[in-house]
């Protein structure tokens, strides 16, 4: 399959600033000036003039605030951003004792009111950071630290000097000296109390459960008071539009959603509670095993958050989610597992705990509690329940709903997706408790989905309906449910029983040969042996998403493609970062499309009975939770399960592994101290520089600062420079299988010249004057804005695109490809051509630097993605002698890497076929939108 005589001519127009000259690109449907990034804009805040309903219209409290109130505005092109505030519980600062201060623009207090030279506990930056070091930053084990610490120790006897610590207990005494962030851990028992059996009595029955926990407020006044969540903070619920006229509305954090403003209105019916923030209390928890080898180790952790931190913060893992509790796991014998009490018991167990748990919140849910916010400002704060993540069995669990059954609406467990039934309403707390009142638990059981004899734990507390609050689960609902479980285990499914099981299995493996050949690419995980592995992770899921459906196209009927199509449409829309109108009529259409497709694993008895699953029918559910709590992506199980790693199986391998419980919470209570401390420290500037710094230059003062200017959309950097590789452009191209390269970089040149002007003959042309200048390298760093991949809390994202002739050491090279800007004022990838680089080069020409690069052009094959897959198709462009058309082009041009896959068809690769020769070996590529989620916003 290797390239034949396809020849296409490739003429890409390119555009330059009207103002500098500079070529421009667009990133996914950006325009985007990258050298003076134009995109300018103010921010300001509007007050909703909307009227809530009847009931506020009297609302009179702080009117004055309609004026004086901030409101977002941002301005680009004829775009505008609006933002109205909830207009009654608008987060209105108050003094520390409650007096609503006269004006919002009111300064807040200071935050520290230490000085900047008081390290206490520590008594310097050095004990500060050696601490940190030890213990947070490389775990080093009790052991090794008085090792290290001797070892130091005998380094300064000869300057009669010592180090920060004598030894490991003076380590930990200082860092539970630190009077900030810490919230100390408390324990209290439960026990069964019915009725006990005659004869033999179930261990489970007489058994004591423990269950150790902190106290929710504090913990809570701990994240309000934190500065570093400031910027990433929300005081109220808030309505967010974007766009031309009155805008389309948006939706991305939880106060940016329709239930925080629902629950305002339902507060503002009390006057009292005017000018107060709302504070939805966000909830998760999970079981999670630290260990199988020795013996099925589990934990039980809960998880605190809040709904006025940004969905960002939140999966950046900036200490925005905090364990707050470890829930009792209840035990019985084999033979009493499964009987209706120990079940019963179980999850009373549970919902008990939580309720106990929270006890300290409810007072706070009536009457405000005055707290200090990210900003400094005090404000009056009323809490409420806000959403909760799980996985399916914990949602069910949660919600009270027999398994199998759906926890947000009452549709038959046997016909969830039946395509005559309308979707039913919501299930709430008000009915459900009708109903329990109303029939016997068996009718409530079969026909209902309701287990009726456990009291839940929203009971407890007002305004709380656990249905509304059961967040979607992307995690195992989508990646891992749908997609894992369902979809490419049905392919499996089909393939062995049409094609028999000896051509069956060769399919299989041809589909595993084909993921295995797939080319690198950052963030990609490979699978040397296809998806033919024993154990899932959602990291596994994940990754094989992004490669899955090239790999079968061809090999299952078309309509089984597209259902894998329309679901991965559907995972890619439902996982971005800001959501709109049209976002959520893009995911109504592609979940109709699923829905018809599907029908292919039916019709070929794979699913003879339907499709009646409670994963696939909450994808129904999405477009709601997204109006409810803004972007799925910020309330996903992933969160949790990431926490976990430095919550409970981190401090559990330090532990002893003997009653390791008490080990691991006095070790999350150290880490919290110390991150505290960091940001107090950092909060009085005093971690400006590095240690060594400080200590060099203590008493000079510091020129630097924050460099004001706006966020650029994207840039690319060219990396450390390699000094192997000849001084001249001729010589270059000889060594490279360029020849032309000197002719190429004299066309550069010129356009770079001349932009306005076309390039003359070829004598006349400007001939670069490189020798020492020229210099290569083999990489370039692609950093660019997108908030819906695993990116830092400013949603920003790094990738390295490479061009190396030995990759990992070996003889093979590395050539990734990249997506080249042609048409700023085109949207997504019609704006944009594909390339791939064979090398990264700088020279000088009259004392002016041009960091470039040599690329191989594609062209896109028709003028709509392929039918099937719904990728885009793109070819090599070849010159009339067969030779790969080349240009060299400025790394302004370049927005980020882009990631082909071969197109196979029905036909089989060759046995052997390396990863690393995949781009060579194919005459089409499929253009993989689905290589991360930014990918997929430029070619969606």
């Amino acid at each position: 399959m290797s390239a034949g005589s396809h020849q296409r001519t490739h003429n890409p127009n390119r555009l330059s600033c009207p103002q500098c000259g500079y070529e421009c690109r667009n990133s996914s449907g950006l325009t985007q000036h990258v050298h003076s990034a134009h995109t300018l804009y103010d921010e300001h805040r509007v007050q909703s003039s909307e009227p809530l309903n009847e009931d506020h219209q009297d609302n009179d409290l702080h009117a004055e605030d309609h004026e004086n109130r901030p409101y977002t505005e941002r301005a680009q092109g004829t775009n505008i951003r609006r933002v109205e505030l909830h207009p009654v519980m608008n987060g209105h600062p108050c003094t520390p004792d409650g007096t609503p201060l006269p004006s919002p623009t009111t300064a807040p207090p200071l935050h520290a009111h230490t000085a900047s030279t008081d390290w206490s506990p520590y008594n310097n930056r050095l004990e500060f950071e050696t601490a940190e070091f030890l213990f947070k930053r490389t775990q080093m084990s009790q052991s090794k630290v008085n090792a290290l610490l001797d070892l130091w120790a005998a380094s300064l006897l000869k300057y009669n000097d010592k180090p920060p610590f004598a030894d490991h207990n003076d380590l930990h005494k200082t860092i539970d000296a630190t009077h900030l962030g810490g919230v100390p851990w408390q324990s209290f028992e439960t026990s069964y109390t019915g009725s006990l059996p005659d004869g033999p009595v179930p261990s489970w029955m007489t058994a004591k459960y423990e269950i150790w926990y902190r106290d929710p407020r504090a913990v809570i006044e701990n994240l309000l008071s934190s500065p570093d969540f400031n910027g990433e903070f929300d005081v109220a619920p808030y309505r967010e539009y974007y766009g031309p006229g009155s805008g389309e509305r948006q939706f991305t954090n939880v106060m940016s959603g329709d239930w925080a403003w629902k629950q305002a209105n339902l507060l503002s019916k009390n006057k009292d509670l005017h000018g107060s923030m709302f504070v939805p209390v966000i909830l998760g928890s999970d079981k999670t095993t630290v260990s199988v080898a020795t013996g099925q180790n589990e934990y039980y952790p809960l998880y605190l958050s809040i709904g006025n931190i940004h969905n960002n913060v939140r999966r950046a893992h900036r200490d925005g989610l905090v364990v707050i509790g470890f829930l009792a796991i209840a035990k019985s014998e084999r033979r009493h597992a499964d009987s209706l009490l120990f079940r019963r018991f179980r999850r009373q167990l549970f919902h008990s705990s939580l309720a106990s748990i929270l006890a300290s919140l409810r007072p706070g849910m009536t009457s405000p509690v005055v707290l200090r916010c990210p900003d400094g400002h005090f404000r009056r704060a009323i809490f409420g329940l806000g959403p909760y993540i799980a996985d399916y069995p914990e949602q069910a669990l949660a919600a009270l709903i027999v398994q199998g059954w759906c926890f947000t609406c009452p549709q038959d467990r046997n016909h969830l997706d039946h395509p005559d039934l309308p979707m039913p309403a919501r299930r709430a707390r008000e009915h459900t408790e009708e109903l329990i009142g109303a029939l016997e638990a068996d009718v409530l059981w079969h026909d209902y989905g309701i287990i009726s004899d456990v009291i839940p734990f929203t009971s407890n507390f007002p305004r709380a309906d656990i249905h509304e609050l059961l967040a979607g689960d992307l995690l195992h609902q989508i990646i891992k449910g749908c997609f894992k479980d369902h979809l490419v285990t049905w392919v499996g499914e089909y393939l062995v029983p049409v094609h028999g099981e000896a051509r069956g299995q060769e399919l299989l493996d041809e589909i595993d040969r084909r993921i295995a050949a797939v080319p690198p690419f950052p963030g990609l995980r490979r699978f040397p042996q296809g998806r033919d592995f024993k154990q899932w992770t959602g990291d596994d899921s994940k990754a094989l998403m992004k490669v899955y459906l090239p790999a079968i196209a061809g090999l299952v009927p078309d309509d089984m493609v597209r259902t894998i199509a329309a679901f991965l449409e559907f995972c890619y829309l439902v996982r971005r970062s800001t959501h709109t109108e049209k976002t959520l009529q893009q995911l109504e259409d592609t979940l109709q499309q699923f829905h018809e497709y599907r029908e292919v694993f039916r019709e070929t008895g794979v699913r003879p009975a339907g499709f009646s699953l409670p994963r696939q029918h909450s994808m129904q559910h999405y477009i709601q939770h997204i109006r409810n709590f803004g972007a799925p992506n910020g309330l996903c199980s992933s969160i949790t399960e990431a926490r976990h790693i430095t919550t409970v199986k981190e401090p559990w391998r330090r532990s002893n592994r003997y009653d390791a419980l008490g080990q691991v919470l006095k070790t999350n209570l150290r880490l919290d101290k110390l991150a505290a401390a960091r940001v107090d420290f950092t909060a009085r500037g005093m971690l400006r520089r590095s240690c060594l710094s400080d200590a060099l230059i203590e008493t000079e003062e510091d020129r630097n600062g924050v460099v004001p200017g706006p966020r650029v959309e994207a840039s690319v950097t060219l990396a450390r420079r390699v000094r192997i590789y000849p001084k001249s452009l001729e010589a270059l191209g000889m060594h490279i299988g360029v020849p032309q390269l000197e002719r190429l970089v004299s066309l550069f040149l010129y356009k770079q010249l001349n932009p306005e002007f076309p390039p003359p003959e070829t004598h006349l042309l400007p001939s670069p004057s490189t020798g020492r200048s020229l210099r290569i390298f083999h990489s370039a760093i692609a950093t660019f804005y997108a908030p819906s991949d695993l990116s830092g809390v400013g949603g920003m994202h790094r990738e390295r695109i490479r061009a190396t002739p030995h990759w990992r050491g070996s003889t093979q090279g590395r050539f990734d490809c990249a997506f080249i800007n042609k048409d700023p004022d085109a949207t997504g990838f019609t704006g944009m051509d594909v390339a791939r680089v064979r090398c990264f080069f700088s020279f000088k020409h009259e004392q002016r630097a041009y960091p470039c690069a040599l690329v191989e052009w594609f062209s896109v094959v028709g003028d709509t993605p392929d039918d099937t897959t719904g990728m885009w198709i793109v070819e090599p462009d070849f010159d009339i002698s067969g030779h790969r058309i080349a240009q060299v082009v400025h790394v302004d041009m370049i927005v980020r890497g882009a990631h082909l896959i071969g197109v196979a068809g029905d036909r089989s690769l060759p046995f052997g076929l390396h990863y690393t020769h995949s781009l060579d070996a194919f005459n089409a590529f499929y253009m993989n939108k689905y290589a991360d989620h930014h990918v997929h916003e430029i070619a969606f």
